[in-house]
């Protein structure tokens, strides 16, 4: 059985009525099909089937916005002969849900709007099946509906918005940059993709090709000086520019890069500046700068001296960083020889473009005129380091040397010469204020310090000017050390050497230091020459050599030997010395190594071992700890130092670190009884018995008498010592008593108030009650004689 399916549209007569009429293809799609129906149906009578479907592509336009569902196309099956047995199935992407199928006729509708940008094309399968028994009558086959694009989508600059840079001066056609628009509509189909570019702002600086989008230049000699950056507005349309097509913008920043088109010139053609003469090597003197409308490295200048009497004395050198040219100093400067300079200073960039030299040469001078002032300035030593040479044999005022200094101004002030004591604390020498001699003050030593590095001041008639001179004197040594042992020697001697052999070998040393080096001389003395024990050859090489007569030296004899030495220098006048050789005899092993030296050894080890010393040891440590022992538990069982209330406490100090209340404490103690001196005790009892609380009664008898030589303190003494004796609360040994004692006081009596707790005296404060309501608190407390003890508690006077 032959089936027949009908495309009741194709792509290319589709393609050709949008472009003939988008406005029908897009809202009146049923009328188009009605008209491509005839063809459709003509194009498929025309062709024979081999297969039962025979499938083509279905088109469909997005962006439908019809009311009615939108007709795609329709099935038909040679099976069907329009009884009504034969229905049909639509399954697959978007069936039912996007597209439906009429199961009686086999037309296709898409109920939604379809975007072609969400999805190109749907795949479905197609199925005709009996109505009665729902089983296929013809196999199920796939098929594809594509959407057909329409232009709703403008062009957009997605990598937007540009910046770009071009060099100044740039011929016209530069390239500057390229922008890309794009569209999301269908290329393959119609104009709907096919952008061109247009400027919009921008013009007549810069234009775009239509086609490739690529922003050039347009004018020539754009100056970057005179503006650096321009705002470009770029058009992107579609349709091909056509009208109805869609469009989208963008902006290009173009930014002038700068070059090398501008020489440095000087704002002044000549510069004045003034140079004191003090001025120290190496300090900038004076800056000058060209200017140059290029920035960057174009900017870079380099500045040179040219011609002028400075070059040498001054040097000019490029800034870095800002670009100045900068004058510094290479040799001192003197008004008095020369006062002013001239330079003749160019200018030029560093980095030349060969492009722009036909504009002029990219340099330019100016002239600089530097004036010397003339300073004050210090004395200057003719020599700034004198070295000079004193014996240290010389005496107190000899004259080692002069130094001199010059007034380098043209005053030619006085100078006077000083030395600076920071560089001679002990005050070797002196120097003469007017003259600059310098002379010896103390004895030298060479040997406690052989070179004085000292510091002359030279002082003007101002003293702020002080011009400053080394003296490196050098103390010459003379033959004032006599030589001595190198080193203090131990010498050992073996009870088995045999006579002549060597036992120590002796060297000197002297503090003195001749030109010549040393030479010494060794012997022994003149009451040690003709001894029969040891005798003495001369190496004459600095060194001697102790040697024995004879053999047989026994510890128990003599354990030591003490030889004197007498060592000369070679000086003028020699000076020796007699020194000591300490020889000790000892037991020696085989190889001649000493083991024990002098008869303590030997007693020792002729009485008692080791082990007995051992013991004898232990059993010393053993009894002192036993006594130590004993002490300690004794002072164990002594009384503890808690005192019992019945016991004397008088021989015993407490502390405590309590503070007093002050005045306002009245229940510690009476401060009358402090401070007064008229206190005495009452008659005591038996010294047997202790007083329950000792009393002190306030009275007055008869003060102390004022005698001569503070006779007063010791009428105090002797009667605070009596009321010691006969105090039975003492106890009866010595004991140490401390009084505060200040004296009588004056005639004008204490004005404290304490005093007159003791007396019986009143005073009457009822005038304070006219006083006013100020006073009216006073007058409750004073007003009344009642009253006054309880003002004095009030005041903590009680």
């Amino acid at each position: 059985m032959n089936t027949k399916y009908i495309c009741l549209k194709t792509e290319f007569l589709w393609t050709l009525l949008f472009d003939i009429d988008p406005y029908a293809v897009l809202h009146k799609p049923s009328m188009i099909m009605e008209l491509l129906f005839p063809l459709a149906s003509v194009g498929a009578s025309l062709q024979r089937h081999k297969r039962n479907w025979v499938w083509n592509q279905f088109f469909v336009l997005e962006e439908y916005t019809g009311d009615d569902p939108l007709y795609v196309g329709k099935l038909h099956s040679d099976v069907d002969k329009g009884d009504g047995k034969v229905k049909y199935v639509l399954n697959g992407e978007g069936a039912t849900s996007i597209f439906t199928i009429d199961e009686n006729t086999g037309d296709i509708h898409a109920t939604k709007r379809l975007d072609r940008e969400e999805q190109a094309y749907y795949t479905l399968r197609a199925q005709a099946r009996d109505r009665a028994t729902n089983l296929p009558v013809e196999p199920e086959s796939e098929f594809v509906i594509k959407v057909q694009d329409i232009n709703d989508n403008e062009p957009k600059f997605l990598d937007g918005p540009y910046n770009a840079q071009v060099p100044e001066m740039s011929p016209v056609g530069t390239s500057v940059v390229e922008v890309k628009a794009t569209d999301a509509d269908d290329p393959t189909y119609g104009n709907s993709a096919r952008v061109v570019y247009s400027i919009l702002e921008g013009q007549p600086y810069f234009s775009v090709e239509p086609k490739t989008g690529i922003v050039r230049t347009a004018l020539p000699n754009m100056d970057r000086e005179a503006r650096d950056q321009y705002l470009l507005v770029i058009q992107a349309k579609d349709m091909v520019g056509q009208m109805g097509g869609l469009s989208g913008t963008t902006s290009v920043t173009v930014t002038l890069t700068d070059v090398n088109d501008n020489p440095p010139r000087f704002s002044r053609k000549s510069y004045q500046f003034a140079v004191p003469e003090s001025l120290p090597v190496a300090s900038v003197v004076a800056k000058i700068k060209a200017l140059d409308s290029d920035i960057g490295p174009n900017a870079e200048m380099d500045y040179r001296i040219i011609e002028g009497d400075g070059l040498g004395v001054f040097r000019v050198a490029s800034d870095k960083d800002t670009q100045e040219g900068v004058i510094t100093l290479q040799k001192n400067l003197d008004f008095e020889t020369k006062s002013s300079y001239t330079l003749k200073i160019e200018v030029s960039n560093r980095n030349i473009d060969p492009r722009f030299l036909s504009q002029g040469p990219f340099s330019d001078t100016a002239m600089v005129r530097l004036t010397v002032e003339n300073v004050d300035e210090p004395p200057i030593f003719s020599t700034p380091l004198s070295k000079m040479g004193v014996s240290e044999a010389a005496k107190v005022g000899t004259i080692i040397g002069t130094v001199s200094a010059l007034d380098p101004d043209s005053t030619n002030s006085p100078i006077r010469y000083s030395i600076d004591r920071n560089t001679d604390l002990e005050r070797f020498f002196n120097i003469e204020a007017t003259t600059g001699v310098i002379s010896t003050a103390k004895p030298l030593d060479r040997e406690a310090n052989a070179v004085h590095n000292i510091t002359i001041l030279a002082i003007k008639m101002d003293p702020s000017q002080v011009g400053k001179g080394v003296a490196l004197i050098t103390v010459l040594d003379i033959n004032d050390n006599a030589p001595v042992f190198a080193i203090e020697y131990e010498t050992f001697l073996c009870e088995r050497v045999g006579p002549g052999q060597v036992i120590e070998t002796i060297s000197a040393v002297d503090k003195d230091e001749p030109p010549s080096g040393h030479q010494f001389f060794f012997s022994l003395t003149a009451e040690t020459a003709g001894n029969m024990n040891f005798t003495l050859r001369d190496n004459k090489d600095n060194t001697a050599s102790i040697l024995t007569k004879r053999g047989g030296f026994q510890r128990r004899e003599q354990s030591m030997y003490r030889l004197p030495v007498l060592i000369m220098d070679s000086g003028t006048p020699a000076l020796s010395s007699t020194n000591t050789l300490s020889i000790r005899v000892c037991d020696c092993d085989p190889d001649g190594t000493p083991q024990s030296c002098g008869t303590e050894a030997f007693t020792l080890s002729a009485g008692l071992s080791t082990g007995a010393l051992v013991a004898i040891l232990a059993c010393i440590i053993t009894l002192l700890v036993l006594v130590l022992l004993i002490v300690t538990m004794r002072r164990r069982k002594k009384e503890p130092l808690i005192l019992d209330e019945d016991r004397d406490v008088r021989e015993n100090i407490v502390r405590y670190d309590d503070e007093g209340g002050g005045e306002e404490d009245t229940e510690a103690f009476d401060m009358v009884a402090l401070r007064n001196l008229n206190v005495v005790r009452d008659s005591k009892a038996r010294r047997d018995v202790t007083p329950e609380v000792p009393t002190l009664y306030c009275s007055r008898p008869p003060p102390y008498k004022i005698t001569p030589d503070n006779g007063i303190f010791r009428e105090f003494i002797w009667d605070r010592l009596k009321d010691a004796d006969v105090d039975p609360s003492a106890p009866p040994y010595d004991s140490l008593q401390t009084y505060a004692f200040e004296g009588s006081g004056s005639v004008a009596e204490s004005l404290s108030s304490l005093d007159s707790l003791s007396t019986d005296s009143e005073q009457n404060y009822d005038y304070l009650s006219d006083w006013g309501p100020r006073f009216r608190k006073l007058a409750d407390l004073y007003g009344h004689g009642d009253t006054v003890l309880i003002a004095n508690r009030q005041w903590g006077f009680e």
